[in-house]
Protein backbone atom coordinates (compact mmCIF):
# COMPACT_ATOMS: atom_id res chain seq x y z
CA UNK A 1 0.00 0.00 0.00
CA UNK A 2 2.78 2.29 0.95
CA UNK A 3 4.36 1.58 -2.52
CA UNK A 4 0.96 2.27 -4.36
CA UNK A 5 0.79 5.75 -2.53
CA UNK A 6 4.07 6.94 -3.22
CA UNK A 7 3.55 5.95 -7.08
CA UNK A 8 0.28 7.87 -7.04
CA UNK A 9 2.27 10.86 -5.37
CA UNK A 10 4.83 10.61 -7.86
CA UNK A 11 2.72 10.70 -10.41
CA UNK A 12 0.63 14.02 -9.25
CA UNK A 13 3.54 16.06 -8.30
CA UNK A 14 5.66 15.13 -11.45
CA UNK A 15 2.92 16.17 -13.59
CA UNK A 16 2.18 19.74 -11.61
CA UNK A 17 6.23 19.92 -12.17
CA UNK A 18 5.61 19.11 -16.09
CA UNK A 19 3.71 21.78 -16.33
CA UNK A 20 5.30 24.70 -14.10
CA UNK A 21 8.34 25.20 -16.87
CA UNK A 22 7.62 28.95 -18.47
CA UNK A 23 5.80 28.29 -21.85
CA UNK A 24 5.88 31.97 -23.13
CA UNK A 25 7.99 31.57 -26.36
CA UNK A 26 8.59 28.08 -26.19
CA UNK A 27 8.76 26.41 -29.41
CA UNK A 28 10.52 23.19 -29.32
CA UNK A 29 10.02 20.59 -26.51
CA UNK A 30 11.11 17.45 -27.00
CA UNK A 31 10.22 14.98 -24.12
CA UNK A 32 10.92 11.61 -24.37
CA UNK A 33 8.21 10.35 -22.42
CA UNK A 34 6.19 11.42 -25.30
CA UNK A 35 5.69 11.29 -28.74
CA UNK A 36 8.95 8.71 -29.49
CA UNK A 37 8.05 6.72 -32.59
CA UNK A 38 9.94 3.83 -32.84
CA UNK A 39 10.48 0.82 -34.61
CA UNK A 40 12.86 -2.67 -33.94
CA UNK A 41 14.47 -2.72 -30.83
CA UNK A 42 13.65 0.92 -29.44
CA UNK A 43 15.14 2.34 -32.74
CA UNK A 44 13.97 6.01 -32.37
CA UNK A 45 12.09 6.91 -36.06
CA UNK A 46 11.23 10.19 -35.09
CA UNK A 47 10.94 12.35 -31.84
CA UNK A 48 7.84 14.49 -32.23
CA UNK A 49 7.44 18.53 -30.68
CA UNK A 50 5.17 18.38 -28.23
CA UNK A 51 4.88 22.39 -29.02
CA UNK A 52 2.00 22.16 -31.60
CA UNK A 53 1.77 25.61 -32.85
CA UNK A 54 5.29 25.70 -33.66
CA UNK A 55 6.51 24.68 -37.54
CA UNK A 56 8.82 22.35 -36.57
CA UNK A 57 6.98 18.97 -35.65
CA UNK A 58 9.47 16.76 -35.63
CA UNK A 59 13.00 15.27 -35.86
CA UNK A 60 13.41 12.05 -38.02
CA UNK A 61 15.98 9.95 -38.63
CA UNK A 62 18.55 10.85 -41.65
CA UNK A 63 19.76 8.66 -43.32
CA UNK A 64 21.96 10.24 -46.30
CA UNK A 65 25.19 10.07 -45.93
CA UNK A 66 25.67 6.70 -43.74
CA UNK A 67 26.93 3.75 -45.10
CA UNK A 68 24.44 1.76 -43.06
CA UNK A 69 20.77 2.57 -43.73
CA UNK A 70 19.64 3.02 -40.20
CA UNK A 71 22.66 3.47 -38.18
CA UNK A 72 21.51 7.28 -37.07
CA UNK A 73 19.16 6.19 -34.87
CA UNK A 74 19.30 6.80 -31.37
CA UNK A 75 18.08 3.94 -29.24
CA UNK A 76 14.71 4.47 -26.45
CA UNK A 77 15.43 3.48 -22.94
CA UNK A 78 12.69 3.82 -20.69
CA UNK A 79 12.13 3.64 -16.76
CA UNK A 80 14.90 4.91 -16.12
CA UNK A 81 16.20 4.61 -11.93
CA UNK A 82 18.46 7.72 -12.03
CA UNK A 83 15.35 9.62 -13.78
CA UNK A 84 12.61 8.64 -11.63
CA UNK A 85 11.19 6.60 -13.81
CA UNK A 86 11.12 8.84 -16.92
CA UNK A 87 12.53 7.72 -20.43
CA UNK A 88 15.28 9.03 -22.27
CA UNK A 89 17.29 8.63 -26.24
CA UNK A 90 20.44 7.13 -25.97
CA UNK A 91 22.94 8.80 -28.50
CA UNK A 92 25.99 6.94 -29.65
CA UNK A 93 27.37 9.40 -32.43
CA UNK A 94 23.55 9.28 -34.19
CA UNK A 95 21.32 12.26 -35.20
CA UNK A 96 17.33 13.07 -35.20
CA UNK A 97 17.08 16.37 -37.97
CA UNK A 98 14.33 18.75 -38.68
CA UNK A 99 14.35 19.38 -42.69
CA UNK A 100 12.73 23.16 -41.85
CA UNK A 101 15.67 25.54 -43.35
CA UNK A 102 14.07 28.85 -41.73
CA UNK A 103 12.62 28.07 -38.43
CA UNK A 104 15.19 29.24 -36.06
CA UNK A 105 17.01 31.93 -38.39
CA UNK A 106 15.42 34.76 -36.14
CA UNK A 107 17.06 33.34 -33.23
CA UNK A 108 20.62 34.52 -33.79
CA UNK A 109 19.96 37.73 -35.95
CA UNK A 110 18.29 39.52 -33.15
CA UNK A 111 15.63 37.46 -30.96
CA UNK A 112 17.99 35.43 -28.89
CA UNK A 113 17.13 32.10 -27.03
CA UNK A 114 17.31 29.95 -24.17
CA UNK A 115 17.76 26.26 -24.31
CA UNK A 116 16.71 23.61 -21.74
CA UNK A 117 18.79 19.82 -21.93
CA UNK A 118 18.10 17.16 -19.60
CA UNK A 119 21.78 15.04 -20.11
CA UNK A 120 23.76 12.40 -18.74
CA UNK A 121 27.09 12.24 -21.13
CA UNK A 122 29.20 9.50 -21.74
CA UNK A 123 32.68 8.88 -23.01
CA UNK A 124 33.49 10.96 -25.77
CA UNK A 125 34.70 10.14 -29.17
CA UNK A 126 37.26 12.50 -29.55
CA UNK A 127 37.46 12.12 -33.06
CA UNK A 128 37.53 16.20 -33.69
CA UNK A 129 39.27 17.27 -30.96
CA UNK A 130 36.64 18.84 -28.54
CA UNK A 131 33.90 19.23 -30.97
CA UNK A 132 30.95 16.36 -29.78
CA UNK A 133 27.93 18.24 -30.56
CA UNK A 134 24.48 17.34 -29.04
CA UNK A 135 22.77 19.64 -30.86
CA UNK A 136 22.92 22.13 -33.65
CA UNK A 137 21.88 23.96 -36.31
CA UNK A 138 24.56 25.16 -38.57
CA UNK A 139 24.48 26.11 -42.52
CA UNK A 140 26.70 23.53 -44.17
CA UNK A 141 29.38 26.52 -45.11
CA UNK A 142 30.55 28.79 -45.84
CA UNK A 143 30.70 29.99 -42.49
CA UNK A 144 28.33 27.59 -40.50
CA UNK A 145 26.44 30.06 -39.05
CA UNK A 146 23.86 29.19 -36.02
CA UNK A 147 23.94 28.16 -32.73
CA UNK A 148 25.00 24.73 -31.15
CA UNK A 149 25.98 23.19 -27.66
CA UNK A 150 28.57 20.43 -27.29
CA UNK A 151 31.36 18.22 -25.48
CA UNK A 152 34.73 18.78 -24.78
CA UNK A 153 36.56 15.14 -24.91
CA UNK A 154 36.78 15.45 -21.16
CA UNK A 155 32.87 15.97 -20.82
CA UNK A 156 33.48 19.54 -19.46
CA UNK A 157 30.61 21.42 -21.52
CA UNK A 158 30.26 24.45 -24.60
CA UNK A 159 27.72 26.20 -26.00
CA UNK A 160 28.28 29.15 -28.81
CA UNK A 161 26.54 30.95 -31.40
CA UNK A 162 28.38 31.47 -35.06
CA UNK A 163 27.88 34.81 -37.28
CA UNK A 164 29.19 33.62 -40.26
CA UNK A 165 31.38 37.21 -40.50
CA UNK A 166 34.53 34.33 -39.97
CA UNK A 167 35.10 30.39 -40.51
CA UNK A 168 37.39 30.24 -37.28
CA UNK A 169 36.15 27.85 -34.90
CA UNK A 170 36.62 29.49 -32.17
CA UNK A 171 36.76 33.17 -32.35
CA UNK A 172 35.05 36.44 -31.29
CA UNK A 173 32.77 35.87 -34.33
CA UNK A 174 32.26 32.08 -33.19
CA UNK A 175 32.82 32.15 -29.06
CA UNK A 176 34.04 29.29 -26.93
CA UNK A 177 31.34 29.38 -23.77
CA UNK A 178 32.84 26.67 -22.16
CA UNK A 179 32.15 25.08 -18.57
CA UNK A 180 35.34 24.33 -16.31
CA UNK A 181 32.80 21.60 -14.44
CA UNK A 182 33.79 18.45 -16.15
CA UNK A 183 30.59 15.88 -15.81
CA UNK A 184 30.35 12.67 -14.74
CA UNK A 185 29.50 10.00 -16.72
CA UNK A 186 26.76 8.21 -14.68
CA UNK A 187 25.17 10.93 -13.66
CA UNK A 188 22.32 13.21 -15.45
CA UNK A 189 22.36 16.77 -15.49
CA UNK A 190 20.76 20.29 -16.58
CA UNK A 191 22.09 22.51 -18.23
CA UNK A 192 21.12 25.38 -20.33
CA UNK A 193 22.04 28.35 -22.74
CA UNK A 194 20.73 31.55 -23.02
CA UNK A 195 21.62 34.49 -25.66
CA UNK A 196 20.25 37.84 -25.02
CA UNK A 197 18.15 39.70 -27.32
CA UNK A 198 19.68 42.48 -29.36
CA UNK A 199 21.36 43.67 -32.99
CA UNK A 200 24.49 44.73 -31.47
CA UNK A 201 26.78 42.95 -29.00
CA UNK A 202 24.82 40.69 -26.85
CA UNK A 203 25.61 38.30 -24.20
CA UNK A 204 25.76 34.54 -24.50
CA UNK A 205 25.71 32.95 -20.97
CA UNK A 206 25.91 28.99 -19.85
CA UNK A 207 24.20 27.68 -17.01
CA UNK A 208 24.43 24.28 -15.18
CA UNK A 209 21.55 22.83 -13.19
CA UNK A 210 19.80 25.41 -10.59
CA UNK A 211 19.84 28.12 -13.23
CA UNK A 212 20.42 31.29 -10.50
CA UNK A 213 24.09 32.00 -12.18
CA UNK A 214 26.02 31.59 -15.20
CA UNK A 215 29.05 29.18 -15.02
CA UNK A 216 30.30 31.34 -18.50
CA UNK A 217 29.66 34.03 -20.24
CA UNK A 218 31.18 35.66 -23.12
CA UNK A 219 29.70 38.90 -25.61
CA UNK A 220 28.40 37.82 -29.13
CA UNK A 221 28.34 40.40 -32.09
CA UNK A 222 25.26 39.85 -33.91
CA UNK A 223 24.80 40.13 -37.57
CA UNK A 224 21.72 40.52 -39.07
CA UNK A 225 22.30 38.76 -42.21
CA UNK A 226 23.17 35.58 -40.99
CA UNK A 227 21.52 32.45 -41.95
CA UNK A 228 21.49 29.15 -39.94
CA UNK A 229 19.78 25.72 -41.31
CA UNK A 230 18.17 22.95 -40.48
CA UNK A 231 18.24 21.99 -36.68
CA UNK A 232 19.77 18.54 -35.47
CA UNK A 233 19.69 16.58 -32.24
CA UNK A 234 22.45 14.45 -31.64
CA UNK A 235 24.78 16.72 -34.45
CA UNK A 236 25.88 20.30 -35.15
CA UNK A 237 24.24 20.26 -38.18
CA UNK A 238 23.07 18.47 -40.99
CA UNK A 239 26.34 16.88 -41.79
CA UNK A 240 25.63 14.22 -44.72
CA UNK A 241 29.57 14.81 -45.69
CA UNK A 242 30.60 13.04 -42.07
CA UNK A 243 27.65 12.04 -39.97
CA UNK A 244 28.32 11.29 -36.56
CA UNK A 245 32.04 12.61 -37.03
CA UNK A 246 31.09 15.70 -34.47
CA UNK A 247 28.52 13.97 -32.45
CA UNK A 248 28.24 13.63 -28.65
CA UNK A 249 28.01 10.17 -27.03
CA UNK A 250 25.11 10.44 -24.10
CA UNK A 251 22.00 10.62 -23.06
CA UNK A 252 19.11 13.53 -23.62
CA UNK A 253 15.83 13.17 -21.56
CA UNK A 254 14.95 16.50 -22.63
CA UNK A 255 14.69 19.59 -24.88
CA UNK A 256 13.70 22.61 -24.73
CA UNK A 257 14.07 25.92 -26.88
CA UNK A 258 13.01 29.28 -26.88
CA UNK A 259 12.80 31.89 -28.96
CA UNK A 260 13.56 34.67 -26.68
CA UNK A 261 15.95 34.94 -23.77
CA UNK A 262 14.21 34.02 -20.33
CA UNK A 263 14.65 36.73 -17.72
CA UNK A 264 16.68 35.53 -14.70
CA UNK A 265 13.86 34.53 -12.89
CA UNK A 266 11.86 32.68 -15.30
CA UNK A 267 15.20 30.58 -15.61
CA UNK A 268 15.56 29.84 -11.95
CA UNK A 269 11.64 29.03 -12.22
CA UNK A 270 11.81 26.46 -15.03
CA UNK A 271 15.37 24.98 -13.60
CA UNK A 272 13.65 24.17 -10.04
CA UNK A 273 11.05 22.75 -12.08
CA UNK A 274 12.58 20.34 -14.71
CA UNK A 275 15.47 19.06 -11.71
CA UNK A 276 12.76 18.09 -9.31
CA UNK A 277 10.64 16.57 -12.12
CA UNK A 278 13.63 14.18 -13.22
CA UNK A 279 15.52 14.38 -10.27
CA UNK A 280 18.76 15.91 -11.52
CA UNK A 281 21.07 16.66 -8.39
CA UNK A 282 22.21 20.40 -7.51
CA UNK A 283 25.86 18.48 -7.95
Amino acid sequence: MKKIILLVFFLLTGSVYAQKIVQNNLIVDLNADKGVVTSEVDLVEKWENQVTSFAVKDFSRRDEGRKVAGSGRPRLVKNVAGLKGHNTLAFKQQELLNMDEDAFDHLITGGGYTWFCVVKPGKQPGELKDVNCFFGNLRNGPNNEGFWGGFADDNSFWMSSRNAITFGRWDKNNPYVSSKEILKQDQYYLIMGRMDKGTDTVTLSLYLNDGTTPIATSPFPVNTKANSSRMAIGQERDAIEHPGRESFVGEMARFLIYDRPLTDKEMAKSAKQLMAFYGVKAK
